[in-house]
Protein backbone atom coordinates (compact mmCIF):
# COMPACT_ATOMS: atom_id res chain seq x y z
CA UNK A 1 0.00 0.00 0.00
CA UNK A 2 1.96 3.00 -1.57
CA UNK A 3 -1.37 5.68 -1.44
CA UNK A 4 -1.74 7.03 1.64
CA UNK A 5 -3.96 9.95 0.84
CA UNK A 6 -7.28 7.71 0.27
CA UNK A 7 -6.48 5.82 3.81
CA UNK A 8 -5.64 9.16 5.63
CA UNK A 9 -9.09 10.33 4.04
CA UNK A 10 -11.07 7.40 4.97
CA UNK A 11 -9.76 7.56 8.72
CA UNK A 12 -10.20 11.50 8.90
CA UNK A 13 -14.24 10.45 7.70
CA UNK A 14 -14.67 7.56 10.25
CA UNK A 15 -13.08 8.73 13.05
CA UNK A 16 -12.60 11.72 15.46
CA UNK A 17 -9.01 11.02 16.20
CA UNK A 18 -5.73 12.52 14.70
CA UNK A 19 -4.98 11.26 11.67
CA UNK A 20 -0.75 11.31 10.86
CA UNK A 21 1.16 10.42 7.99
CA UNK A 22 4.61 11.13 7.42
CA UNK A 23 6.07 14.64 7.34
CA UNK A 24 3.28 15.71 9.52
CA UNK A 25 3.26 17.13 13.37
CA UNK A 26 3.89 14.64 15.90
CA UNK A 27 4.50 11.79 13.67
CA UNK A 28 7.18 10.97 14.73
CA UNK A 29 6.46 11.70 18.13
CA UNK A 30 3.31 9.10 18.20
CA UNK A 31 5.79 6.20 15.98
CA UNK A 32 7.99 6.47 18.83
CA UNK A 33 7.41 4.78 22.32
CA UNK A 34 9.70 3.23 25.11
CA UNK A 35 11.41 1.17 22.71
CA UNK A 36 13.41 3.10 20.22
CA UNK A 37 15.07 0.29 18.54
CA UNK A 38 13.48 -0.56 15.00
CA UNK A 39 10.66 2.05 15.13
CA UNK A 40 7.50 2.17 13.44
CA UNK A 41 7.37 3.71 10.07
CA UNK A 42 3.59 3.55 8.96
CA UNK A 43 2.28 5.32 6.09
CA UNK A 44 -0.91 6.68 8.56
CA UNK A 45 -1.12 6.82 12.05
CA UNK A 46 -4.42 6.81 13.79
CA UNK A 47 -4.07 8.42 17.33
CA UNK A 48 -7.27 6.72 18.64
CA UNK A 49 -9.18 8.35 21.66
CA UNK A 50 -11.90 5.93 22.11
CA UNK A 51 -12.98 2.05 20.86
CA UNK A 52 -14.91 3.39 18.45
CA UNK A 53 -11.66 4.80 16.31
CA UNK A 54 -10.12 1.68 16.83
CA UNK A 55 -12.58 -0.53 15.47
CA UNK A 56 -12.93 1.90 12.05
CA UNK A 57 -9.60 2.04 11.83
CA UNK A 58 -9.22 -1.95 11.68
CA UNK A 59 -12.23 -2.24 9.87
CA UNK A 60 -10.62 0.05 7.18
CA UNK A 61 -7.37 -1.94 7.32
CA UNK A 62 -9.13 -5.13 6.77
CA UNK A 63 -10.89 -3.68 3.59
CA UNK A 64 -8.20 -2.39 1.89
CA UNK A 65 -5.74 -5.36 2.88
CA UNK A 66 -3.09 -3.03 4.83
CA UNK A 67 -0.87 -4.43 7.81
CA UNK A 68 -1.48 -2.81 10.66
CA UNK A 69 -0.36 -2.39 14.22
CA UNK A 70 -1.07 -1.48 17.84
CA UNK A 71 1.30 0.21 19.99
CA UNK A 72 0.69 2.04 23.27
CA UNK A 73 3.90 2.48 25.37
CA UNK A 74 5.87 0.60 23.14
CA UNK A 75 7.46 -0.95 25.37
CA UNK A 76 7.56 -4.47 23.96
CA UNK A 77 7.75 -3.58 20.49
CA UNK A 78 10.32 -5.56 17.64
CA UNK A 79 8.26 -5.67 15.24
CA UNK A 80 7.62 -2.74 13.53
CA UNK A 81 4.96 -1.88 10.85
CA UNK A 82 5.15 0.20 7.58
CA UNK A 83 1.32 -0.06 7.01
CA UNK A 84 -1.50 1.08 9.37
CA UNK A 85 -0.31 2.24 12.92
CA UNK A 86 -3.03 2.73 15.78
CA UNK A 87 -1.51 4.74 18.79
CA UNK A 88 -3.86 4.11 22.00
CA UNK A 89 -2.06 5.98 24.31
CA UNK A 90 -4.22 8.43 24.51
CA UNK A 91 -6.94 5.81 25.66
CA UNK A 92 -6.09 6.24 29.14
CA UNK A 93 -9.31 5.97 31.58
CA UNK A 94 -9.66 3.84 34.84
CA UNK A 95 -13.02 3.14 36.58
CA UNK A 96 -12.78 1.02 39.78
CA UNK A 97 -15.38 -0.71 41.38
CA UNK A 98 -14.47 -1.01 44.97
CA UNK A 99 -17.43 -3.17 46.16
CA UNK A 100 -16.88 -5.18 42.97
CA UNK A 101 -12.90 -5.32 43.66
CA UNK A 102 -12.26 -4.80 39.82
CA UNK A 103 -11.00 -1.91 37.28
CA UNK A 104 -12.32 -1.21 33.96
CA UNK A 105 -8.69 -0.37 31.91
CA UNK A 106 -8.55 1.76 28.46
CA UNK A 107 -6.32 0.38 25.91
CA UNK A 108 -3.36 2.67 27.03
CA UNK A 109 -3.34 3.13 30.80
CA UNK A 110 -0.27 2.21 32.59
CA UNK A 111 -0.06 0.31 35.73
CA UNK A 112 0.36 3.69 36.97
CA UNK A 113 -3.05 5.10 36.07
CA UNK A 114 -4.46 1.69 37.84
CA UNK A 115 -2.46 1.77 41.14
CA UNK A 116 -3.47 5.32 41.50
CA UNK A 117 -7.19 4.97 40.65
CA UNK A 118 -7.21 1.79 42.87
CA UNK A 119 -5.16 3.05 45.58
CA UNK A 120 -7.64 5.11 47.80
CA UNK A 121 -9.81 2.32 47.96
CA UNK A 122 -7.08 -0.01 49.83
CA UNK A 123 -6.85 -2.27 46.21
CA UNK A 124 -4.20 -3.03 43.68
CA UNK A 125 -3.95 -4.89 40.50
CA UNK A 126 -1.41 -7.36 39.52
CA UNK A 127 0.73 -4.80 38.49
CA UNK A 128 4.72 -5.22 37.03
CA UNK A 129 8.02 -3.92 37.85
CA UNK A 130 7.81 -0.89 35.89
CA UNK A 131 4.49 0.99 36.50
CA UNK A 132 4.94 3.02 33.13
CA UNK A 133 3.84 -0.16 31.23
CA UNK A 134 1.10 -0.57 29.42
CA UNK A 135 -1.36 -2.81 31.59
CA UNK A 136 -3.22 -4.10 28.39
CA UNK A 137 -0.07 -5.43 26.56
CA UNK A 138 1.62 -6.70 29.94
CA UNK A 139 -1.39 -8.66 30.81
CA UNK A 140 -1.62 -9.82 27.00
CA UNK A 141 1.57 -11.16 27.51
CA UNK A 142 0.85 -12.86 30.75
CA UNK A 143 1.71 -10.52 33.54
CA UNK A 144 4.38 -11.65 36.32
CA UNK A 145 4.38 -9.37 38.66
CA UNK A 146 5.09 -7.80 41.96
CA UNK A 147 2.82 -9.86 43.88
CA UNK A 148 2.39 -13.40 41.48
CA UNK A 149 3.81 -15.84 44.16
CA UNK A 150 0.60 -14.72 46.19
CA UNK A 151 -2.12 -14.01 43.55
CA UNK A 152 -0.97 -15.30 40.33
CA UNK A 153 -0.75 -13.66 36.99
CA UNK A 154 -1.79 -10.62 35.46
CA UNK A 155 -4.19 -12.55 32.70
CA UNK A 156 -5.57 -14.64 35.42
CA UNK A 157 -7.64 -11.76 37.06
CA UNK A 158 -8.70 -10.71 33.61
CA UNK A 159 -12.90 -10.51 33.45
CA UNK A 160 -13.72 -9.70 30.24
CA UNK A 161 -11.62 -7.91 27.00
CA UNK A 162 -13.44 -5.73 24.63
CA UNK A 163 -11.18 -6.43 21.23
CA UNK A 164 -11.30 -5.49 17.62
CA UNK A 165 -10.57 -8.29 15.95
CA UNK A 166 -9.02 -7.97 12.57
CA UNK A 167 -11.82 -8.58 10.50
CA UNK A 168 -13.18 -4.95 11.97
CA UNK A 169 -15.64 -6.64 14.64
CA UNK A 170 -15.96 -5.55 17.94
CA UNK A 171 -16.63 -7.94 20.39
CA UNK A 172 -17.21 -8.78 24.30
CA UNK A 173 -15.02 -11.65 25.23
CA UNK A 174 -15.37 -13.37 28.58
CA UNK A 175 -14.73 -16.98 29.65
CA UNK A 176 -18.33 -18.05 28.65
CA UNK A 177 -18.90 -15.53 25.71
CA UNK A 178 -16.16 -16.15 22.93
CA UNK A 179 -13.72 -18.82 25.22
CA UNK A 180 -11.47 -19.48 22.87
CA UNK A 181 -10.30 -16.10 22.46
CA UNK A 182 -10.64 -15.36 26.05
CA UNK A 183 -8.17 -18.00 26.64
CA UNK A 184 -6.01 -17.04 23.94
CA UNK A 185 -6.12 -12.92 24.77
CA UNK A 186 -4.87 -14.62 28.10
CA UNK A 187 -1.31 -14.84 27.67
CA UNK A 188 -1.10 -15.62 23.95
CA UNK A 189 0.12 -12.47 23.23
CA UNK A 190 -2.31 -10.01 21.92
CA UNK A 191 -2.45 -12.13 18.45
CA UNK A 192 -5.93 -12.15 17.44
CA UNK A 193 -7.00 -8.17 17.81
CA UNK A 194 -6.83 -5.19 19.17
CA UNK A 195 -7.98 -4.70 22.74
CA UNK A 196 -9.86 -1.72 23.47
CA UNK A 197 -10.19 -2.16 27.35
CA UNK A 198 -10.08 -5.15 29.59
CA UNK A 199 -12.18 -5.55 33.51
CA UNK A 200 -9.86 -7.07 35.93
CA UNK A 201 -9.92 -8.27 39.60
CA UNK A 202 -8.42 -6.29 42.17
CA UNK A 203 -6.85 -7.39 45.15
CA UNK A 204 -6.91 -6.18 49.36
CA UNK A 205 -3.01 -4.70 49.51
CA UNK A 206 -2.46 -1.43 50.25
CA UNK A 207 1.07 -2.12 51.54
CA UNK A 208 4.13 -3.76 51.11
CA UNK A 209 7.26 -4.57 52.74
CA UNK A 210 9.83 -4.08 49.61
CA UNK A 211 13.35 -2.68 48.11
CA UNK A 212 16.23 -3.77 47.23
CA UNK A 213 19.58 -4.52 48.97
CA UNK A 214 22.64 -3.89 46.57
CA UNK A 215 25.99 -5.92 46.99
CA UNK A 216 29.19 -5.51 45.10
CA UNK A 217 29.58 -8.69 43.37
CA UNK A 218 33.58 -8.93 44.03
CA UNK A 219 32.66 -8.69 46.85
CA UNK A 220 30.38 -11.61 47.51
CA UNK A 221 30.91 -13.45 44.13
CA UNK A 222 28.30 -16.10 45.09
CA UNK A 223 25.18 -13.44 45.26
CA UNK A 224 22.89 -15.23 42.46
CA UNK A 225 23.11 -18.86 43.98
CA UNK A 226 23.23 -17.62 47.76
CA UNK A 227 19.63 -15.80 46.55
CA UNK A 228 19.10 -18.93 45.21
CA UNK A 229 19.08 -20.96 48.08
CA UNK A 230 17.50 -18.41 49.94
CA UNK A 231 14.51 -18.92 48.02
CA UNK A 232 13.85 -22.52 48.32
CA UNK A 233 11.71 -22.06 51.24
CA UNK A 234 9.73 -19.07 51.24
CA UNK A 235 5.69 -18.43 51.49
CA UNK A 236 3.68 -17.11 48.61
CA UNK A 237 3.27 -13.90 49.64
CA UNK A 238 6.89 -13.14 49.34
CA UNK A 239 8.35 -12.12 45.71
CA UNK A 240 11.74 -11.81 44.65
CA UNK A 241 14.03 -10.89 41.90
CA UNK A 242 18.02 -10.02 41.39
CA UNK A 243 19.32 -8.46 38.41
CA UNK A 244 23.24 -7.80 38.53
CA UNK A 245 24.92 -5.46 36.02
CA UNK A 246 28.11 -3.24 36.19
CA UNK A 247 27.46 0.31 35.96
CA UNK A 248 29.99 2.51 34.00
CA UNK A 249 32.85 4.78 35.69
CA UNK A 250 31.23 7.85 34.92
CA UNK A 251 30.76 11.05 37.02
CA UNK A 252 27.73 11.61 38.98
CA UNK A 253 27.37 8.12 39.90
CA UNK A 254 27.51 6.95 43.69
CA UNK A 255 30.80 5.97 44.71
CA UNK A 256 29.80 2.63 45.90
CA UNK A 257 28.48 2.08 41.88
CA UNK A 258 30.83 3.22 39.80
CA UNK A 259 32.69 0.95 37.22
CA UNK A 260 31.40 -2.42 39.56
CA UNK A 261 29.52 -5.13 39.13
CA UNK A 262 26.70 -4.56 41.55
CA UNK A 263 23.55 -6.82 42.55
CA UNK A 264 20.29 -5.99 43.40
CA UNK A 265 17.69 -8.09 45.06
CA UNK A 266 14.69 -6.76 44.71
CA UNK A 267 11.90 -8.07 47.24
CA UNK A 268 8.39 -7.45 47.67
CA UNK A 269 6.36 -8.81 50.64
CA UNK A 270 2.30 -8.42 50.60
CA UNK A 271 1.73 -10.04 54.52
CA UNK A 272 2.79 -8.19 57.90
CA UNK A 273 5.97 -5.97 57.47
CA UNK A 274 8.05 -7.46 60.69
CA UNK A 275 7.64 -10.75 58.84
CA UNK A 276 9.22 -9.25 55.92
CA UNK A 277 11.92 -8.06 57.34
CA UNK A 278 12.43 -11.42 59.27
CA UNK A 279 12.11 -13.39 56.02
CA UNK A 280 14.94 -11.03 54.47
CA UNK A 281 17.30 -10.67 57.19
CA UNK A 282 19.31 -13.35 55.72
CA UNK A 283 20.01 -11.70 52.97
CA UNK A 284 22.39 -9.46 54.19
CA UNK A 285 24.73 -12.16 55.31
CA UNK A 286 25.71 -12.58 52.05
CA UNK A 287 28.57 -9.57 51.74
CA UNK A 288 28.51 -6.02 52.63
CA UNK A 289 25.33 -4.13 51.97
CA UNK A 290 25.93 -1.12 49.96
CA UNK A 291 22.85 -0.40 49.57
CA UNK A 292 19.60 -0.75 51.35
CA UNK A 293 15.93 0.36 50.11
CA UNK A 294 13.73 -1.73 52.11
CA UNK A 295 11.13 -0.60 54.26
CA UNK A 296 7.21 -0.45 54.69
CA UNK A 297 5.92 1.16 51.84
CA UNK A 298 2.52 1.93 49.82
CA UNK A 299 1.83 -0.11 47.01
CA UNK A 300 1.60 3.40 45.21
CA UNK A 301 5.58 3.25 45.78
CA UNK A 302 6.20 0.38 44.47
CA UNK A 303 7.99 1.53 41.52
CA UNK A 304 10.58 2.25 43.59
CA UNK A 305 11.41 -1.59 44.19
CA UNK A 306 13.07 -1.87 41.07
CA UNK A 307 13.56 1.28 40.18
CA UNK A 308 13.52 1.03 36.43
CA UNK A 309 14.87 3.68 34.03
CA UNK A 310 11.74 6.27 32.63
CA UNK A 311 14.06 7.35 29.68
CA UNK A 312 13.41 5.72 26.47
CA UNK A 313 16.56 3.74 24.68
CA UNK A 314 17.21 1.04 22.34
CA UNK A 315 17.36 -2.79 23.30
CA UNK A 316 17.42 -6.28 23.47
CA UNK A 317 16.44 -8.99 25.75
CA UNK A 318 15.70 -12.62 25.85
CA UNK A 319 14.87 -15.06 28.67
CA UNK A 320 14.35 -18.78 29.44
CA UNK A 321 12.06 -20.49 32.05
CA UNK A 322 13.74 -22.98 34.05
CA UNK A 323 13.23 -25.85 36.38
CA UNK A 324 15.89 -25.40 38.76
CA UNK A 325 19.24 -23.38 39.13
CA UNK A 326 22.91 -24.84 38.72
CA UNK A 327 25.47 -23.53 40.83
CA UNK A 328 27.51 -23.44 37.80
CA UNK A 329 25.64 -22.10 35.72
CA UNK A 330 24.90 -19.22 38.02
CA UNK A 331 28.53 -18.19 38.19
CA UNK A 332 29.07 -18.14 34.53
CA UNK A 333 25.50 -16.08 34.09
CA UNK A 334 27.39 -13.58 36.33
CA UNK A 335 30.71 -13.27 34.53
CA UNK A 336 28.19 -12.36 31.45
CA UNK A 337 27.54 -9.44 33.69
CA UNK A 338 30.98 -8.55 34.42
CA UNK A 339 33.51 -6.06 33.48
CA UNK A 340 34.96 -8.21 30.89
CA UNK A 341 31.35 -8.81 29.19
CA UNK A 342 31.62 -6.77 25.91
CA UNK A 343 28.61 -4.71 25.76
CA UNK A 344 26.53 -4.00 28.85
CA UNK A 345 24.34 -6.92 29.55
CA UNK A 346 21.87 -6.98 32.76
CA UNK A 347 21.68 -10.71 33.80
CA UNK A 348 18.12 -11.39 35.87
CA UNK A 349 16.34 -14.23 37.82
CA UNK A 350 13.03 -14.26 38.79
CA UNK A 351 11.61 -16.26 41.27
CA UNK A 352 8.74 -18.17 40.31
CA UNK A 353 6.43 -20.38 42.09
CA UNK A 354 3.54 -19.88 44.47
CA UNK A 355 0.62 -19.05 42.86
CA UNK A 356 2.13 -19.03 39.44
CA UNK A 357 2.20 -22.71 39.73
CA UNK A 358 -1.50 -23.06 40.59
CA UNK A 359 -4.08 -23.35 37.52
CA UNK A 360 -6.16 -19.82 37.42
CA UNK A 361 -9.88 -19.83 37.63
CA UNK A 362 -10.66 -19.61 33.60
CA UNK A 363 -8.26 -20.97 31.21
CA UNK A 364 -5.39 -19.25 29.32
CA UNK A 365 -2.65 -19.76 27.00
CA UNK A 366 0.38 -19.27 29.44
CA UNK A 367 2.93 -22.09 29.44
CA UNK A 368 5.37 -23.44 32.30
CA UNK A 369 4.07 -22.09 35.07
CA UNK A 370 5.78 -24.85 36.45
CA UNK A 371 8.73 -23.41 36.39
CA UNK A 372 10.79 -22.43 39.51
CA UNK A 373 12.71 -19.50 37.99
CA UNK A 374 12.95 -17.00 34.91
CA UNK A 375 16.90 -15.73 33.60
CA UNK A 376 16.56 -13.22 31.82
CA UNK A 377 19.53 -11.09 29.77
CA UNK A 378 18.71 -7.38 28.33
CA UNK A 379 21.50 -5.03 26.94
CA UNK A 380 21.28 -1.66 25.19
CA UNK A 381 22.13 -1.74 21.92
CA UNK A 382 22.66 0.11 18.54
CA UNK A 383 22.03 -1.26 14.94
CA UNK A 384 25.38 -2.08 14.29
CA UNK A 385 25.61 -4.43 17.62
CA UNK A 386 22.89 -6.20 17.14
CA UNK A 387 24.14 -9.33 16.40
CA UNK A 388 26.96 -9.11 18.76
CA UNK A 389 24.59 -8.63 21.49
CA UNK A 390 22.39 -11.94 20.35
CA UNK A 391 25.32 -13.92 20.33
CA UNK A 392 26.28 -13.13 23.54
CA UNK A 393 22.82 -13.41 24.82
CA UNK A 394 22.27 -16.54 23.74
CA UNK A 395 25.69 -17.82 25.22
CA UNK A 396 24.09 -17.09 28.55
CA UNK A 397 21.19 -18.69 28.37
CA UNK A 398 22.97 -21.59 26.62
CA UNK A 399 24.23 -22.17 30.21
CA UNK A 400 20.81 -23.05 31.27
CA UNK A 401 20.04 -25.69 28.39
CA UNK A 402 19.75 -28.66 30.74
CA UNK A 403 17.02 -27.07 32.98
CA UNK A 404 15.23 -25.00 30.34
CA UNK A 405 11.28 -25.32 29.81
CA UNK A 406 10.48 -22.92 27.38
CA UNK A 407 10.62 -18.48 27.72
CA UNK A 408 8.46 -15.94 28.38
CA UNK A 409 6.55 -13.62 26.05
CA UNK A 410 6.62 -10.40 28.50
CA UNK A 411 10.46 -10.66 28.85
CA UNK A 412 11.39 -11.44 25.27
CA UNK A 413 12.62 -8.08 23.50
CA UNK A 414 13.03 -9.51 20.10
CA UNK A 415 11.47 -11.12 16.89
CA UNK A 416 10.16 -14.23 17.25
CA UNK A 417 10.22 -17.04 14.53
CA UNK A 418 7.63 -19.87 15.08
CA UNK A 419 9.78 -22.22 16.79
CA UNK A 420 10.80 -19.85 19.35
CA UNK A 421 7.67 -18.62 19.66
CA UNK A 422 6.58 -22.34 20.17
CA UNK A 423 8.72 -22.50 22.81
CA UNK A 424 6.67 -20.01 24.77
CA UNK A 425 3.68 -22.11 25.55
CA UNK A 426 2.78 -25.81 26.62
CA UNK A 427 2.86 -28.44 23.94
CA UNK A 428 -0.49 -28.42 21.81
CA UNK A 429 -1.18 -24.91 23.19
CA UNK A 430 0.88 -23.25 20.06
CA UNK A 431 -0.98 -25.26 17.63
CA UNK A 432 -3.77 -23.72 19.04
CA UNK A 433 -3.37 -20.45 19.60
CA UNK A 434 -2.26 -20.62 15.64
CA UNK A 435 -5.85 -22.16 14.60
CA UNK A 436 -7.58 -19.21 16.54
CA UNK A 437 -5.44 -16.36 14.84
CA UNK A 438 -5.70 -18.42 11.14
CA UNK A 439 -9.21 -18.03 11.29
CA UNK A 440 -9.74 -14.83 12.99
CA UNK A 441 -6.83 -13.00 10.90
CA UNK A 442 -6.67 -15.22 7.27
CA UNK A 443 -4.80 -12.30 6.05
CA UNK A 444 -2.02 -11.98 8.63
CA UNK A 445 -3.10 -8.47 8.78
CA UNK A 446 -2.18 -7.96 12.76
CA UNK A 447 1.41 -7.44 13.44
CA UNK A 448 1.84 -8.06 17.03
CA UNK A 449 5.43 -7.52 19.11
CA UNK A 450 6.85 -10.58 18.69
CA UNK A 451 5.94 -11.38 15.38
CA UNK A 452 3.20 -13.99 14.36
CA UNK A 453 2.29 -17.35 15.36
CA UNK A 454 0.56 -18.49 11.52
CA UNK A 455 2.93 -19.87 9.25
CA UNK A 456 6.25 -21.76 9.70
Amino acid sequence: MTDRTPLRADLSAHTRAPVLTPGTGGYDAECGGYQLLDPHTPITVLAATRAEDVRAAVSLAATRGVPFAVQATGHGRVTPTTGLLISTRRMTGVRVDPAARTAWVEAGATWRHVVEAAAPHGLAPLSGSFPGVGAVSYTLGGGLGLLARRYGLACDHVRRFDVVTPDGRARQVTEHREPELFWALRGGGGHVGVVTGMEIGLVPVAHVYGGSLLFDVEQAPDVLDAWRRWTSDLPGELTSAVTVLTYPDLPGLPDPLRGRPVAHMRVVHCGKADEGRELVEPLRAIGPVIGDTLAERSYLDTGAVFDEPEQPHPYLGDNVVVRDLDPQALAGLTKAAGPSAPVLTVVGLRHLGGAIAEAPRGASAVGHRDGAYLVSVLSPVEGAERERVRGLHDAALGLFTDAALGRWLNFTFRALNPAEMRSAFAPGDYERLRRITDEIDPGGLLHTGHGGVSGE
